[in-house]
């Protein structure tokens, strides 16, 4: 390390890791279209309930996880390059398809001759019922195509982020890139409603969708493994390379690709995929609902200045907040000693504790507004930002880079599991209370907001339960050998 010191280093990971952010940013706003025009745009025109919007993000979240299983293998067995260009093409098709529903139902149902006569049928009506239907099986086959695409994200930004950075960097490259979700649901509600309503909700999803074909165009030119890039000097890629210095024959180890039943025979992948099927469904419980829950609770639809400062306030916390999740265990690696994996585990438990705070949100909205209740969430999402940098790092920690596109696959298609759970369960839960009234309790709460009450519930108890099953499993750092 010491001729690093001498040599002038180039710094093209972090261009690198700016390309991964911005993808991460597209990826997070294409899935948030939705949520944004649903209740004010999306819900009158289709004549859904909060049951149809659950089938949809339920099953969409299902489909997610079936398509990451196959996605972290299809990354590595296509290459980061050729792999990510086609996911994010294929995401940003299933973006722009979305515009079409509304002019694809009237195609399907011979009453209905224009859009704005599908809107003016009767509530409740046969008629509207069979729109409801129509609309929401051509809005879940968009939604597919979306999440096979999107599956191909996280594993191949991860991929990105092992190849390019040793292991006490890789938790706070995550963090980066990884914020684009939070930005990406920040630049969302600031951008998405006013599209909406100034041109209409179809132009929101094609204009978001479009940003992807952006990024692509720029991504075959700037991407090369950091031993093939021309922007990579060599005091960069020793340092890139410095964990394999303790590694024999790190070449031959690299070349080996780990099949899934050899992934399934390790604890750490068990460890890894519990943590993500506990906690990942609490961010997209939030992500998908929290425009409803505003508009339910408060009155405040999406469009609303009101609603636009509330869900950016909500971002910009988890954005900011976020980012020291990163670097939490960087501090515990090289202030205190620990062994990465050790580090990463003990930010994790810090992290846990945070979400317990979703249990106030209902009844401190109650007395102070909707802003207590966003600031609240925004706390929840960054700590859930937080665990999530440090959870995907695991994987570079224990697994050979050959194999990590893989593990995340899976560990994404448990999270998907357990988003289809939450969402699904969510959206019969909101439409059954709604239907009982005050006949549905539940601590104090009647209706739907005791139906919302019984999730936050969940939601603050989620990463304790993910951390403790995930410490049992993996103990301590053991790394994985692909044989």
């Amino acid at each position: 390390m010491s001729d690093l010191k001498k040599a002038v280093m180039s710094n093209w990971r972090w261009v690198m890791c700016a390309m991964l952010f911005f993808a991460t940013t597209v990826n997070y706003m294409d899935r948030q279209v939705l949520s944004l025009t649903f209740k004010e745009f999306i819900q009158p025109e289709f004549h859904w309930t909060d049951s149809d919007y659950g089938t949809i993000t339920g099953v969409f979240s299902i489909a997610y996880a079936i398509f990451c299983l196959f996605a972290g293998k299809f990354i590595d067995w296509m290459g980061t390059k050729k792999g990510y260009l086609i996911a994010i093409v294929v995401w940003s098709l299933g973006a722009v398809a979305h515009a079409a529903c509304g002019i694809a139902t009237t195609w399907f149902i011979s009453d209905i001759d224009s859009v704005a006569a599908m809107r003016a049928v009767e509530a409740g009506s046969a008629l509207a019922a069979t729109i409801s239907m129509v609309s929401v099986w051509l809005f879940l086959a968009c939604r597919m195509i979306l999440g096979l695409g999107e599956a191909g994200n996280f594993p191949a930004a991860i991929k990105v982020t092992a190849e390019y950075f040793p292991k006490k960097d890789r938790a706070f490259a995550t963090s980066i890139f990884n914020a684009g979700a939070s930005v990406g649901a920040l630049a969302a509600p600031a951008t998405i409603p006013l599209l909406a309503k100034a041109m209409g909700w179809e132009w929101a999803f094609i204009i978001i969708g479009a940003l992807g074909f952006i990024w692509a165009g720029i991504w075959i030119f700037v991407y090369d493994k950091p031993n093939e890039s021309k922007h990579v000097n060599a005091a960069e890629l020793e340092y890139i390379n410095q964990d394999e210095k303790d590694i024999p024959n790190p070449e031959v180890k690299e070349e080996k690709q780990m099949s899934f039943i050899e992934a399934f025979k390790h604890r750490q992948t068990w460890s890894f995929a519990f943590g993500k099927f506990m906690t990942d469904g609490v961010w997209w419980f939030f992500l998908f609902w929290a425009p409803a829950y505003f508009q339910d609770q408060f009155g405040i639809k999406a469009s609303d200045p009101q609603g636009i400062a509330l869900i950016f306030t909500l971002y910009a916390i988890v954005t900011v907040v976020s980012l020291f999740g990163g670097y939490l265990p960087k501090i515990f690696v090289e202030k205190k000693g620990l062994e990465p994996y050790a580090g990463r585990m003990l930010a994790m438990l810090i992290f846990a504790f945070f979400p317990i705070f979703a249990l106030f949100a209902q009844p401190l909205g109650g007395v102070f507004g909707p802003w207590a209740v966003a600031i609240i969430i925004g706390i929840v999402g960054a700590a859930h930002q937080s665990w999530s940098a440090n959870i995907f790092s695991t994987t570079g920690d224990m697994f050979p880079k050959s194999a990590v596109a893989t593990i995340t696959g899976i560990g994404a298609m448990a999270g998907g599991v357990g988003s289809f759970l939450i969402n699904k369960g969510s959206g019969m839960l909101f439409t059954h209370a709604e239907e009982l009234g005050a006949a549905f309790r539940f601590m104090g709460f009647e209706g739907k907001p005791a139906g919302y009450m019984i999730i936050f519930c969940i939601c603050a108890v989620a990463y304790l339960i993910g951390w403790s099953v995930m410490k049992a499993l993996v103990p301590k750092y053991a790394p994985v050998v692909v044989k």
